[in-house]
């Protein structure tokens, strides 16, 4: 709480100068793409957004504090699981056949509604993993056919929307439970397509750096509407990253194609031995910007050397907000979100009311 007390002090300019507007009524918003950017309500738009994994775990309050605390520090869009295990509790908006689960299919449709009226962009994301479904870790879907339902079930709930995008298969090149084969995502991306034309579909890479079969099989093979890139995590990653966006974009070029790189889960705080500082983190987000990218994301999760994963940050919302559980470098990364976003002048459209 004084944090959020603290960060509503530091960013309070920015909340009086920039314009308010919409309701809950009429708020109304749009992702597309426009060439190789994102574009909200038609206006290109770099999306620059935070890890919230877990975010079916939090009651409906708490997504709306959570999201105020979010959008004032200068994000536009946040990263929320249907598939989650939250530390043993299951808190996924469908079950192992792909069907609706509630109440998490309506905490997703809330937490979709919430970004919308703000002017806010989802992304939605599917999990695949054969491990057995008794146990109590075992809340992804576990072949084909529970994949193509989730599929229908997750656009069917949020047809009336039109604020996300969907990410058919987490890391779904990395050869374990999480694979999904290029034949396979072809069929759930061309049926996410007849489901609803409209929405953007991608399906994410593992921790490497693009090849130019990577960028084939999923641009020209698959059909998916643009690149979600999980580069590697070390200490030379945040660096690096201008240069592999380019290199990136300069083969989806040469295959005469035109998509979004989307760095969608970089590296975070809590998962190996190097730990990322904020000059880490804003030093990677302006590796994005200057390299091309269509979007970033400011990942965080568990602690792995921590015996009950503490700090959990988004890996679990049910007891405590995000941002109170983030670290002093991670808050630091924050604050410092919207004077970077300036001085690297990326595009931000209008912001939507905020909740009082």
């Amino acid at each position: 709480m004084k944090f959020r007390t603290f960060l509503m002090t530091l960013l309070l300019p920015a909340m009086i100068v920039e314009p308010v507007f919409g309701t809950d009524n009429d708020a109304t918003t749009k992702l597309s793409l426009a060439g190789s950017r994102f574009a909200i309500n038609g206006v290109p738009t770099f999306l620059v957004g935070i890890s919230y994994y877990g975010g079916l775990g939090a009651s409906e309050q708490q997504i709306v504090r959570d999201l105020d605390d979010i959008q004032r520090a200068g994000f536009n869009w946040v990263r929320v699981w249907a598939t989650w295990d939250s530390f043993g509790e299951n808190v996924s908006a469908v079950d192992e056949a792909g069907s609706g689960r509630e109440p998490f299919l309506q905490r997703l449709q809330h937490l979709v509604a919430e970004c919308d009226r703000r002017q806010m962009v989802a992304d939605v994301t599917l999990a695949r993993d054969t491990r057995d479904h008794t146990t109590t870790d075992g809340v992804h879907l576990p072949h084909a056919a529970a994949h193509r339902t989730a599929v229908r079930t997750i656009i069917d709930t949020l047809r009336n929307h039109r604020n996300w995008y969907l990410d058919l298969a987490n890391e779904r090149d990395v050869r374990d439970r999480r694979f999904v084969s290029v034949d396979e995502l072809k069929t759930l991306c061309r049926l996410a397509h007849e489901c609803d034309p409209q929405l953007l579909v991608t399906a994410s890479f593992g921790g490497h750096d693009l090849t130019n079969s990577d960028v084939r099989d999923l641009l020209q093979s698959v059909r998916a509407d643009f690149l979600a890139v999980h580069r590697p995590r070390h200490a030379d990653s945040p660096q690096q990253t201008e240069q592999r966006t380019q290199d990136v974009l300069r083969i989806i070029t040469d295959l005469r194609l035109t998509a979004p790189v989307h760095h969608q889960e970089p590296f975070r705080r809590g998962y190996a031995k190097w730990e990322p500082t904020a000059t880490d983190f804003l030093t990677d987000l302006r590796g994005a910007v200057r390299g091309g990218a269509a979007g970033w994301g400011f990942h965080n999760g568990a602690t792995r050397s921590s015996l009950d994963g503490h700090p959990r940050r988004s890996f679990d919302l049910r007891e405590r907000g995000l941002v109170e559980q983030l670290d002093s470098e991670e808050r630091q990364v924050i604050s410092e979100i919207r004077s970077v976003l300036r001085e690297l002048q990326v595009d931000q459209p209008p912001r939507a009311t905020e909740t009082e």
